[in-house]
């Protein structure tokens, strides 16, 4: 079956919260929340920073897994810390997870940002993977935060008339902020809504 990216919602040029699994020289399994950047039908990137076990793993191993889950407690419990064994499948895949897909690694390259708080060149590394095989287990769609953020704006918009003007510095800070996380990783329509949101704000007199 020929393998496409969107059959799980992801588009390129989007980037996706998921949690990745590799695998150690001691055979020894590691998951953690990372994003991935689709670049094409069955072709990602990944942008990690030095000093991870998942980076180390993967230049290591040349090959890892992308896990795509909704479930909140894997992410923070692969943030805070490793999950144990007997949540992993003996193939390096999440037992939680909905849909996978299997990568290998085409290239590496050391890349830093402007915006990064890393400033070294050398502390980031750009990996890019041909997908080599992909399982929906049910239908479901990858994570992208751009709707998430879109919401919480809302949410805090509709108590902008009724709060201090304190507090209405600190929504328009956290509008900047989730302004700029949309531009950068979400869909055309969270960006419109934003957009929306930015000229209601300047009509209320503020320059968000």
């Amino acid at each position: 079956m020929e393998i496409d990216l969107s059959l799980i919602g992801m588009e390129k040029g989007r980037q996706y919260e998921t949690i990745i699994t590799t695998r150690t020289d001691e055979n020894l399994m590691n998951a953690a929340p990372i994003g991935v950047l689709c670049s094409g039908a069955d072709t990602i990137l990944n942008r990690i920073f030095k000093g991870s076990h998942t980076l180390e793993n993967i230049i290591s191993q040349k090959e890892f897994v992308v896990n795509i889950t909704h479930d909140p407690e894997i992410f923070a419990m692969s943030t805070l810390g490793n999950l144990p064994q007997d949540y992993f499948n003996e193939d390096s895949t999440l037992k939680c997870a909905d849909a996978y897909f299997k990568c290998e690694v085409t290239s590496l390259t050391e890349a830093v940002k402007q915006s990064d708080p890393i400033k070294k060149k050398d502390e980031a590394i750009v990996i890019k993977s041909k997908v080599t095989e992909l399982v929906i287990i049910k239908n479901t769609r990858a994570i992208n935060r751009g709707f998430a953020y879109v919401i919480e704006t809302l949410s805090n918009y509709s108590l902008f008339d009724i709060v201090e003007e304190e507090k209405r510095q600190v929504y328009l800070q956290r509008f900047r902020e989730a302004y700029r996380i949309v531009k950068k990783v979400g869909y055309r329509q969270d960006i419109e809504a934003m957009n929306k949101i930015k000229e209601e704000l300047i009509k209320k007199g503020y320059e968000p």
